[in-house]
């Protein structure tokens, strides 16, 4: 299997991701510059975290025109993964290849914490090793992660399960408190139409091994679900 990771000027989880995926799973892994036109050979692309050109504009806004991110639009419309994180959530929104928009956290601060999140679906190649309901704990690094849009999106995304994950307590509920940034619904991650395309705002890729400490290896599921994905195909 073949991770293909982004780099553009202000990544900073590009390594977490690549360390992730190439040394904690074994999988192939290779880092793609954002001046690059062609993706090459890939089974999935992430798109990690980070302030992309320095989030000037607003975040992701310009990554979004780097010339690789045509590749990138044309691998997802035909059908191919793509794990945005972060800053890689908020340039799929940008890229129109999510809906919807991530904006100052509502509490105008920086949130740097460990936060739970709810599996929704766990029907998708990105949660597929997750349990319905299963409760994650997934660190989170943003000051724009307050996920919005129109009230007919959200209600089309509550509608096809297209809601991923949710911020909730350590028990599951979903309330105001245990949301860390003011998100529409609770909102962590969502996946596109086609289910091909996934947003999440906390990093799983910062919480894969036990050596990390906190006894957290729950991002591993987000990995773990991939890479038996894809592998299920190519034995398909």
């Amino acid at each position: 299997m073949k991770f293909a990771i982004l780099v553009f000027p202000g990544s900073n989880c590009d390594h977490d991701a690549y360390h992730a995926a190439k040394h904690v799973f074994e999988q192939e892994a290779k880092f793609v510059w954002h001046k690059e036109e062609r993706l090459g050979d890939a089974d999935v692309v992430i798109i990690p975290g980070g302030f992309s050109y320095g989030d000037y504009l607003r975040a992701g806004a310009i990554a979004r025109f780097s010339p690789v991110m045509k590749d990138v639009i044309r691998f997802a419309n035909e059908g191919g993964l793509v794990l945005g994180v972060c800053n890689g959530f908020q340039v799929l929104c940008e890229a129109g290849l999510l809906p919807g928009a991530l904006m100052r956290n509502a509490s105008l601060r920086f949130a740097c914490k460990d936060v739970h999140l709810r599996v929704e679906n766990n029907a998708t190649p990105f949660t597929s090793e997750a349990q319905i309901r299963q409760v994650l704990n997934i660190p989170i690094a943003h000051g724009e992660g307050n996920y919005e849009a129109d009230e007919a999106t959200l209600d089309e995304l509550e509608r096809e399960n297209r809601i991923v994950f949710r911020y909730c307590d350590a028990s599951g509920n979903a309330t105001s408190e245990s949301n860390p940034n003011g998100s529409a619904r609770n909102i962590a991650g969502i996946i596109n139409a086609e289910g091909n395309v996934m947003g999440m705002m906390p990093h799983p890729e910062r919480c894969v091994e036990s050596i990390l400490g906190h006894g957290s290896e729950d991002g591993a599921v987000i990995f773990r679900s991939l890479v038996e994905h894809v592998d299920s195909a190519v034995v398909a």
